[in-house]
């Protein structure tokens, strides 16, 4: 498969088949995931792959709660991903100050993205996921309180039946000028 039909293929995945993830997946991603380029090669970030039970539900079920349940799904994800956010290289935090920009969090993403169009290349089925409880997590995990935790990612085969949907997205004309912003 070509790249554009990778990115086609690349969804955010909410019903997963029970079957277990093979580690030599996991390994691929996250082989993936460590060629991803970072400001100034920092690499601020680490991945912890929960697996195991009872644990990966405890961390799943650390991404919903009584009111806000739209992440209940990651109960049926054999995998759970955890990526925290390490320091970035001496120089890289001295220019975050100057610009005022936070690069560490640019890299999570696109670590993020490797990660996960490899698992969609070898027929996984990944959601990135931003809204969880930090301390529990942390806990669970023995994530020390001053580290912050960038992102999870569910992982595993996506339940029989579960269709490729439309990716609805903006039209390339709403989204790109060329030469100059322009205000639409």
């Amino acid at each position: 498969m070509n790249f554009h039909e990778l990115v086609l293929l690349r969804q955010s995945v909410r019903r997963y088949a029970s079957t277990p993830v093979e580690a030599e997946k996991i390994n691929l991603c996250l082989e993936a995931a460590r060629l991803a380029p970072s400001a100034s090669n920092s690499q601020p970030w680490k991945y912890i792959v929960v697996s195991e039970e009872p644990l990966r539900t405890e961390i799943a079920k650390a991404t919903f709660t009584d009111i806000q349940l739209i992440n209940k799904f990651t109960i049926q994800a054999p995998v759970m991903v955890v990526i925290v956010i390490e320091k970035a290289r001496w120089f890289t935090r001295l220019a975050m100050q100057v610009k005022k920009k936070e690069w560490p969090l640019i890299d999570i993403g696109i670590t993020a993205s490797h990660f996960c169009l490899q698992a969609a290349e070898l027929g996984l089925g990944t959601c990135m996921i931003g809204w969880f409880d930090e301390k529990k997590i942390q806990k669970l995990l023995g994530i020390p309180s001053d580290k912050t935790i960038g992102l999870l990612i569910s992982m595993g085969y996506p339940e029989d039946g579960y269709k490729q949907r439309l990716k609805i997205r903006k039209e390339i004309s709403e989204m790109v000028n060329w030469n100059k912003y322009l205000q639409k």
